[in-house]
C-alpha cells in the first residue's frame, strides 16, 4: 500500500499554523480502532472512527460522504441516507476511499482535504475534550479537543452515530 506522507504532513502544517493544542503520540502499527485505543491508553469514545460512504442520492448522482462517529460506536447508514435524502447509502470500496481520503485504510483522517469527500461529524465528536485518531499513519496519532477539531475540520455536526451493539 503507498504511504500518503504528503496527508500527514498537510495535517500537520494545518495545525500548526492554526495553532492548535496538540501531542502526537507514537505507537505500534495499529488502524483497528479498539486495538489503537488500547495502545494509546484511553476509551473508544475518544476516539474518532472514520468511515468513507458512498451516497447514491439518485440513479445519476452519487456522493462520497467521510462519517465520523466515536470509536466506541458505528455509523448509522439510515440516518446518513436520510440527511441526504438518499436512495441508498453503503460503504465505499477500499480503492475509491483511500484515493478521498488520501490514506490508507485504518489511517483515515477525521479532516476532507478533497472537494469530493463530504466531511460529517456526530455531535459527540465534536464535544470530546479529548479527541484521539490515528494521523495518516499507522504508527502515529494524534491528540486535539473536539473543539479545535470542529473549528478547523468544518464539519457538517449531525447525529450519525448509533451504539456498537445495535
Amino acid at each position: 500500500m503507498p504511504e500518503h506522507t504528503d496527508t500527514y504532513e498537510h495535517l500537520i502544517s494545518l495545525l500548526d499554523s492554526s495553532s492548535v493544542d496538540h501531542r502526537l503520540i507514537d505507537h505500534e502499527p495499529e488502524g483497528a480502532t479498539e486495538a489503537v485505543c488500547a495502545l494509546r491508553g484511553h476509551p473508544a469514545s475518544e476516539a474518532a472512527k472514520c468511515i468513507v460512504l458512498r451516497v447514491k442520492v439518485d440513479r445519476r448522482t452519487t456522493r462520497h460522504v467521510l462519517a465520523v462517529v466515536p470509536g466506541d460506536r458505528r455509523v448509522d447508514l439510515d440516518a446518513v441516507r436520510a440527511l441526504f435524502a438518499a436512495r441508498y447509502v453503503g460503504f465505499s470500496d477500499a480503492q475509491t476511499a483511500e484515493r478521498l481520503a488520501r490514506a490508507v485504510p485504518g489511517t483515515v483522517l477525521p479532516f476532507s482535504f478533497d472537494p469530493d469527500l463530504e466531511l460529517v461529524a456526530d455531535p459527540d465528536v465534536v464535544a470530546q475534550p479529548k479527541l484521539y485518531f490515528n494521523a495518516a499513519r499507522l504508527d502515529r496519532s494524534l491528540l486535539i479537543s473536539g473543539a479545535d477539531y470542529e473549528r478547523l475540520a468544518k464539519p457538517r455536526v449531525e447525529r450519525i452515530a448509533t451504539p456498537a451493539s445495535v
